[in-house]
C-alpha cells in the first residue's frame, strides 16, 4: 500500500501465500489478504459490502487474527466518526485510504478527518430532507431506511446517498443489522428540529403568479394559505399552492401579483412536497421551513403554535 510507504515509510509486501481457512460467515464479508510490514507479518482484511457493526467486526478481527496468529488490519474506503471513535475503543487497527492509519501493534496513529467529521457540506440533498423529516415524523428512535425508501417512494441508492450525507453531516447516525440498515439518533423529535432547523434548507426554490384558470391539477396549498388551514390566522386574498415542477405554467406566468381576484401563487419546491403531506395542504415540518425568515409577528405565533400541534401528535402516535 503506497499511502502506508508514503505517509510513515512502511514498507508493505504482499504474499502469494493463502491464509488458513476462516469459517465461511467471515470469508463471505471480507476478502483476507497476507501481507509485511516492514517484515512484520500481519493480515488486510478489506470488507466486501458495508462495515457491520463495530461489535460484530471485533468479533470477526478476533477470530482472523487467531487463525493466523498476526494482527488483522481492517482497509476501508471510508469511515464514520461514530465507526472510527468504536474502533479506536476496541482498539481495532484499520487504514483508511489518505486518511488515517490505526496501528497499535506498531503503536501508529496518524489522523486526518474522517468522512463523518466533514464540514465543507453546505447543502443538504433534497432527499436527505426529505429523509430527515419523515425521521422527525416518525418519531425519531429507530427507523429501517427500507421503510423510508417504500414510503418516500426513494431508489435504494437515493436512500442510501441521503442517510450517508445525514450521518456524514453529523446528524444523525447509521447502522447496519443483518441486510437492515438502520437510522437513529438519541435526540426527541422536537430537539432533533431545533438542532437541524438551521442546516436544512428552504424548500422553495422560486416563485411564480399565475392565471387561477391554469391551474388544472390540484396542487397542495402553501405558504399562509397552508398556515390558514393548520391554525387561526386568517386566509390570504390570494391563494398559495406548492409544486414540485411548474414548467406547464411558465407561459402564463409573471414574477409579480396583478391582481389577489385572479391570480394566485404557485411555489416550486426542491423536493415534491406530496412526499410528506396527509392531506390538502403541504406538511407543516417543511411549512415551518419556509417561514422561517418571515419576522411578522403573527406568523411567527401562528407557526409556533402549528409546530407545539406536531410535537404532540408525534408523542400521541409513540405513546
Amino acid at each position: 500500500m503506497e499511502y502506508l510507504n508514503r505517509v510513515l515509510g512502511l514498507k508493505v509486501m504482499y504474499q502469494d501465500e493463502k491464509i488458513k481457512p476462516v469459517p465461511n460467515f467471515i470469508a463471505a464479508r471480507y476478502r483476507i489478504q497476507k501481507v509485511t510490514l516492514d517484515g512484520e507479518t500481519a493480515l488486510f482484511v478489506y470488507p466486501r459490502e458495508e462495515l457491520d457493526p463495530v461489535d460484530a467486526v471485533k468479533k470477526h478481527m478476533e477470530r482472523i487474527q487467531k487463525v493466523e496468529g498476526a494482527p488483522a488490519v481492517l482497509i476501508l474506503d471510508r469511515l464514520t466518526y461514530r465507526q472510527k471513535q468504536y474502533l479506536l475503543r476496541d482498539h481495532i487497527p484499520f487504514v483508511v485510504e489518505e486518511k488515517q492509519i490505526y496501528l497499535p501493534f506498531m503503536a501508529v496513529y496518524l489522523q486526518e478527518r474522517g468522512d463523518g467529521e466533514r464540514r465543507e457540506i453546505t447543502a443538504m440533498l433534497p432527499s436527505a430532507q426529505l429523509l430527515l423529516l419523515y425521521y422527525i415524523y416518525h418519531g425519531c428512535g429507530e427507523l429501517l431506511t427500507s421503510e423510508a425508501c417504500r414510503a418516500l417512494g426513494f431508489t435504494a441508492t437515493s436512500v442510501s446517498r441521503a442517510s450517508r450525507q445525514l450521518e456524514e453531516m453529523g446528524l444523525v447516525y447509521t447502522e447496519k443489522r443483518g441486510v437492515q440498515k438502520i437510522l437513529y439518533s438519541d435526540k426527541t423529535p422536537r430537539a432533533l428540529f431545533a438542532a437541524t432547523k438551521d442546516t436544512m434548507e428552504d424548500p422553495v426554490k422560486r416563485t411564480i403568479f399565475v392565471p387561477r384558470a391554469e391551474i388544472k391539477d390540484k396542487l397542495l396549498l402553501s405558504s399562509y394559505s397552508a398556515l390558514s388551514e393548520y391554525t387561526m390566522m386568517n386566509p390570504p386574498p390570494s391563494e398559495c399552492f406548492a409544486a414540485d415542477s411548474i414548467s406547464a405554467l411558465e407561459r402564463a406566468s409573471s414574477g409579480r401579483l396583478h391582481n389577489s381576484e385572479d391570480q394566485c401563487e404557485v411555489q416550486l419546491w426542491r423536493y415534491d412536497p406530496r412526499k410528506l403531506a396527509d392531506g390538502s395542504s403541504v406538511d407543516r415540518l417543511s411549512l415551518a421551513l419556509a417561514l422561517d425568515k418571515d419576522r411578522d409577528e403573527r406568523v411567527e405565533e401562528a407557526v409556533e403554535e402549528m409546530l407545539e400541534q406536531v410535537w404532540r401528535d408525534i408523542d400521541g402516535q409513540r405513546n
